[in-house]
């Protein structure tokens, strides 16, 4: 399975984190937010991985991703006005082939690992599966009904939500996603919608779930950056992650010279 990190958009919720640099690059606890989403999908064993991003900034995460992160292939396709969610994803369909796709919000920071979910669906024949959280304000998201082990339809930022279940930023599809999103038309907001792909999907019966129990947010405003902040502390996320980065010796050397006292255990010599 590939992955995918979507990390377009020039940020203007987090201004002015973002006046210089690309939003994925501003920081979430002290490491730079598109660290969550990537931890996601190499925690699935994805070593090949394109990023999909926009902007006067995008050769910033290159630089960055090539820095730190020398064992994955990356690949990076540009996307030249904000056009949505699905037509972000369509950028990288020479690079997924016939290929099934793990694909991330950049923004999106989840606790749970996806191991199991992952296997399950390279190993089946389901054309997708989405993971779905309890909130408290769904008419945010896009917004989930489920009838038993289905999902029937999903109701983008609905005014009266039918359910509290959000779908949240991380997909799995095989690669028939491209063509579902190469005969949409744009939304009324004049994007080309996920949720439009997502309902195909659904009316072929080709869909699978999951509610994710654990943590999950985005960091794209000033109030949910702060809610991921204090999370990924607090649960040792951002600890998790810098360990894993520590394997590379020259990383680590880096490392050490910024977090040496504060995680002296993981940057010893």
């Amino acid at each position: 399975m590939k992955g995918v990190i979507l990390a377009g958009g020039k940020g203007t919720r987090l201004y002015p984190l973002t006046a210089v640099t690309n939003k994925h690059l501003a920081p979430v606890g002290c490491i730079p937010m598109i660290e969550y989403p990537l931890y996601t999908l190499t925690s699935l064993g994805i070593k090949d991985i394109s990023v999909v991003t926009g902007g006067e900034h995008f050769a910033d995460i290159a630089r960055y991703l090539a820095e730190l992160h020398p064992g994955i292939n990356f690949s990076y396709h540009p996307q030249a006005e904000a056009g949505g969610i699905a037509q972000a994803l369509g950028l990288v369909k020479p690079f997924v082939g016939k290929e099934k796709l793990a694909v991330i919000l950049g923004d999106n920071i989840f606790k749970d690992n996806f191991c199991t979910e992952a296997e399950k669906f390279e190993n089946s024949e389901t054309g997708s599966m989405f993971f779905l959280k309890r909130v408290s304000n769904p008419e945010r998201f896009g917004v989930a009904e489920t009838e038993g082990d289905k999902i029937i339809n999903i109701d983008e930022k609905p005014k009266n939500p039918k359910t509290d279940l959000a779908v949240t930023g991380l997909y799995f599809y095989d690669s028939s996603v491209f063509d579902k999103i190469s005969i949409l038309k744009p939304s009324g907001r004049g994007e080309y919608e996920i949720t439009d792909a997502n309902n195909s999907y659904i009316q072929e019966r080709n869909v699978g779930f999951k509610i994710v129990d654990g943590f999950w947010s985005d960091a794209g405003t000033v109030e949910s950056k702060e809610t991921c902040d204090t999370f990924v502390r607090v649960s040792g996320l951002e600890r998790e992650i810098l360990l894993s980065l520590s394997s590379n010796e020259k990383v680590a050397a880096s490392l050490r010279d910024s977090f040496g006292k504060k995680y002296s255990d993981i940057f010893k010599e």
